[in-house]
């Protein structure tokens, strides 16, 4: 036995205890928050100047919604879906580099599919694999290689947007906005700004194909809302303390508006405003809404982030709403984009693959005379044990 359960079980009955109490305190900061939702929600200038002079004067890493034209507590309904569109995902997944292995290598695989709304054509998928090794493994964290995969996933998606017929989609998982705190402060910072300057360049590419792209974020935790209402509910007296002002605190954008949106229907669309954000400029301009992709009587809300020319063209933002919901219904119970499914799953590296990849790789240096290293005697002893754990993608 690997716990001590009478420890555990004693654990969880406080955990219980204080949940109570917990859940309470959220409750009332929920209904708190959702009635001064209604009280602001037409105040959006003077919002729109509070959270400026906030970041200006206050607190410059202030991350928060920033409303733009629509009523905060503004709700739309599902369009219609068109008639021809071309939607194409993309997902990535990854080997990190292992010192206890037998050979130290990465990789990075990104999956991809597309399809033709409209066509009766099956959806097709694609796979790229790339094996980094030798010099290239040099500094390689896992940051590092989670940045490479994150771009092959956005590269490949401007390739086949490309090729694409038109009018076309491109959706990832997860947000738009390439941001990775380890990378772009830290001893790779130029190789952050690299990677984000081509990033942008792929974006601005995207725009002038007029092609619709999109980060779609399931099961948000993020309180950007809930945050701009913290702002607007600050008096003088807070201003001075706002980077620990948390009125709300614990609630979340999907609680704020669970009861808000119905079935699909999309939230207001607003502006995010972060320290990372200011690189996004014009066209470029990070937006996002809130969509409710569940049933009745089973709302499911993910958060949508997209650039600001596809928020200032109605119709690719209907387009965009309409196809998510759709490819959402395709799924079952539990509501995910069905491209964006279909693309994990083409990426996704098992622990089978890895072991063959190792494989592959310790067998061509032996055929060439060459060393190999082996496992540590930590690994090798896990794996004798049984004790070794599934490989993560």
């Amino acid at each position: 036995m690997s716990l001590d359960f009478l420890q555990v079980s004693q654990q969880v009955k406080q955990l219980g205890e204080k949940a109570i109490q917990h859940q309470l305190d959220l409750k009332t900061r929920l209904t708190e928050s959702r009635e001064l939702l209604e009280q602001r929600a037409q105040e959006v200038e003077n919002l729109q100047q509070k959270v400026l002079d906030v970041v200006g004067n206050n607190d410059q890493t202030l991350r928060c919604a920033l409303p733009m034209s629509e009523a905060l507590n503004a709700h739309f309904p599902l369009p219609t879906l068109p008639e021809q569109i071309t939607l194409i995902a993309a997902d990535g997944s990854q080997i990190f580099a292992d010192r206890h292995a037998e050979v130290e290598y990465c990789l990075v695989n990104t999956g991809a599919i597309w399809m033709r709304y409209g066509s009766a054509d099956a959806p097709v998928t694609s796979i790229q694999s790339k094996l980094i090794f030798a010099e290239e493994l040099e500094g390689m964290s896992d940051d590092r290689l989670s940045l490479q995969r994150d771009m092959a996933e956005r590269v490949r998606l401007l390739e086949l947007a490309i090729q694409a017929q038109a009018p076309v989609i491109t959706l990832t998982d997860g947000p738009l906005e390439l941001w990775t705190t380890t990378l772009e402060e830290g001893s790779v910072a130029g190789e952050f700004k690299k990677s984000l300057e081509i990033y942008l360049g792929m974006l601005r590419k995207l725009c002038e194909l007029n092609a619709t792209t999109a980060g779609y974020v399931d099961k948000p935790g993020a309180d950007l809302v809930v945050r701009l209402l913290e702002v607007a509910r600050a008096t003088e007296e807070d201003l001075p303390k706002m980077k620990t002002y948390r009125p709300f605190r614990g609630v979340t954008d999907i609680a704020l508006f669970k009861d808000v949106l119905q079935p699909g229907e999309r939230s207001a669309i607003f502006g995010i405003q972060s320290r990372s954000s200011r690189h996004y400029k014009g066209e470029l301009g990070l937006h996002f809404f809130y969509l409710n992709v569940g049933r009745p009587g089973h709302p499911y809300l993910a958060r949508v982030e997209i650039p600001r020319w596809v928020v200032e063209q109605s119709s690719m933002l209907d387009n965009l709403h309409a196809v998510l919901v759709s490819q959402c219904g395709m799924i079952g119970a539990r509501r995910y984009p069905y491209l964006l499914h279909r693309a994990h799953e083409t990426a996704v590296v098992s622990m089978e693959d890895k072991e063959q990849v190792t494989q592959m790789i310790v067998q061509e240096l032996r055929r060439r005379g060459l060393e190999v290293a082996g496992q540590s005697a930590k690994q090798y002893n896990k794996d004798v044990s049984g004790t070794r754990t599934r490989y993560g993608t």
